[in-house]
C-alpha cells in the first residue's frame, strides 16, 4: 500500500453531525490514530483502565471464553470441510473475533443480530449452542435451521438472530424494517447489522441509510472491514478509504474502532446502542479488522492477492493474543487459567462435531416447511409433492 495511503487522519470515534476538525491532532485527542495499515505490534488507543471500564473480571473472563470458543470451533469446522462432513460454501472467521464478540457482548439478548454470510460466531455470540451450529453446517435435522441453510443461512428466533445472507448488502434493508418494526411498536430493543466492506459500493446500502437516518430508527450497522472483498483490496475498490465517513452523507454518527481489540469494540458499540436505545437513531460503525484465512474454504490463505508474510506479520495483531496480554497484565487471568480455558472449549468443540455426526439427517417434508408464515396463501397454488 502506498505510503500516503497508511495514514489515516480520522478521529478515534466521530460525531460525523457535529465533527468538523478531521487533522491529525484532533484525532490525538479524540483518543489517537487508529491506522489504515496494521502495525506490527499493536498500539491501544486507551490505556487498559480506560479499556476496561464498566466491565466486571468475570465479565471480562466471559469475553475471553467467548473468543476462544469462537476460534476452536472454526478450526473444527475446517478440519470437518476438509473431511467432507461440511459441503457447499463455508466462509470463516478466524482472527476476526473481536468483532462479534465484542459488539454483541454491548447489547442485551432481546436485541437483534442480522449478518452477512460469514456468521458462525455471530450465531454463537447470539447463544446458538455449538452442537446447533455444527449440526446445521453438516445439513443435519438437529442443526438451528434444521439443516436446511447450512453455513451462510442460520436462523435462530428464539436467539433474536434473524439469520445470515447470502446476498452482499441484502441483510440491510432488511435490519431497517426490523428497525422501523422496532420504533412503530415502541420497543425497548436495537438492532445490530453487519456487513463487509464490499457490501459499501451496493445501492442497498446507501439507501438503508438514508432512510435509517431520516427515520432515526434503532440501527447499528457494522462493517467488518477486513481489507479485501474476496481478492480485491479495498482501496482499490472504493474513491474513499474511510468507511465511516460515508455516514457524512446522511447526517448519521459514525465511528471507527479497532476490530482486533474486543474492548474496543465493545466500548464504541455500546456508545452506538445506548444512542440508539435513547431514540437518538443509527450509527455506523467500521471495525477495522482482518481474516487470518481465505475469503472462503476454497480460497488459498496466501499466494494470490496477499503474501504468507502479510498474513503472518497480520498475526501479531491477533485479537486473543492482544485480550489475553491484557488479563494477564491486570492479573484477571494467568495463564494457567488461560490454558485450562483453552482445553475446555476444545472439548466443546469436539463434543459439537460429535452431536452433529449424530444428529439425523433431516426428512425430505422439511423441503416445504417454513416456506410461508402459514400454510395457506391466499393467490398461491397449493401442491404437495410429497406423496409422489
Amino acid at each position: 500500500m502506498a505510503d500516503d495511503k497508511k495514514k489515516d487522519t480520522s478521529a478515534a470515534v466521530t460525531e460525523t453531525v457535529q465533527a468538523e476538525d478531521r487533522s491529525p491532532e484532533a484525532a490525538a485527542e479524540a483518543g489517537g490514530e487508529l491506522d489504515r495499515a496494521s502495525q506490527t505490534e499493536h498500539k491501544p488507543r486507551l490505556s487498559d483502565e480506560e479499556r476496561m471500564q464498566g466491565l466486571s473480571p468475570d465479565q471480562l473472563k466471559k469475553m475471553m471464553y467467548d473468543m476462544l470458543l469462537a476460534r476452536r470451533l472454526e478450526e473444527k469446522v475446517a478440519e470437518a470441510y476438509a473431511l467432507g462432513r461440511i459441503g457447499g460454501f463455508c466462509h470463516l472467521y478466524i482472527g476476526q473475533e473481536a468483532v462479534a464478540i465484542g459488539a454483541i457482548s454491548a447489547q442485551t439478548p432481546d436485541d437483534y443480530v442480522m449478518t452477512a454470510y460469514r456468521e458462525h460466531v455471530h450465531a454463537l455470540q447470539c447463544g446458538i449452542t455449538p452442537g446447533a451450529i455444527m449440526a446445521e453446517l453438516y445439513g443435519r435435522a438437529d442443526g438451528c435451521s434444521k439443516g436446511k441453510g447450512g453455513s451462510m443461512h442460520m436462523f435462530s428466533a428464539e436467539h433474536n438472530y434473524l439469520g445470515g445472507h447470502g446476498i452482499v448488502g441484502g441483510q440491510i434493508p432488511l435490519a431497517l424494517g426490523v428497525a422501523w418494526k422496532i420504533k412503530y411498536r415502541k420497543e425497548d430493543r436495537v438492532i445490530q447489522v453487519y456487513c463487509g466492506e464490499a457490501a459499501v459500493n451496493q445501492g442497498a446500502f446507501h439507501e438503508s441509510l438514508n432512510m435509517a437516518a431520516l427515520w432515526k430508527i434503532p440501527m447499528i450497522l457494522i462493517v467488518e472491514n477486513n481489507r479485501f472483498g474476496m481478492g480485491t483490496a479495498w482501496e482499490r475498490a472504493s474513491s474513499l478509504y474511510d468507511i465511516y465517513q460515508k455516514a457524512t452523507a446522511y447526517a448519521m454518527p459514525s465511528a471507527v474502532a479497532d476490530g482486533m481489540d474486543v474492548l474496543d469494540m465493545y466500548r464504541v458499540t455500546k456508545e452506538a446502542v445506548e444512542r440508539a436505545r435513547s431514540g437518538g437513531g443509527p450509527t455506523l460503525i467500521e471495525a477495522r479488522t482482518y481474516r487470518f484465512v481465505g475469503h472462503s474454504m476454497s480460497d488459498p490463505v496466501s499466494g494470490v492477492y496477499r503474501t504468507k508474510e502479510d498474513v503472518e506479520n497480520e498475526k501479531a495483531n491477533d485479537p486473543i493474543r492482544i485480550f489475553a496480554d491484557l488479563l494477564a497484565r491486570q492479573n484477571i487471568l494467568s495463564q494457567e487459567e488461560l490454558e485450562k480455558m483453552d482445553e475446555e472449549v476444545k472439548r466443546v468443540s469436539e463434543e459439537a462435531a460429535d452431536f452433529a455426526e449424530k444428529s439425523p439427517e433431516p426428512e425430505v417434508s422439511e423441503l416445504y416447511t417454513e416456506i410461508y408464515a402459514e400454510e395457506n396463501v391466499n393467490g398461491r397454488l397449493y401442491f404437495d409433492m410429497r406423496e409422489r
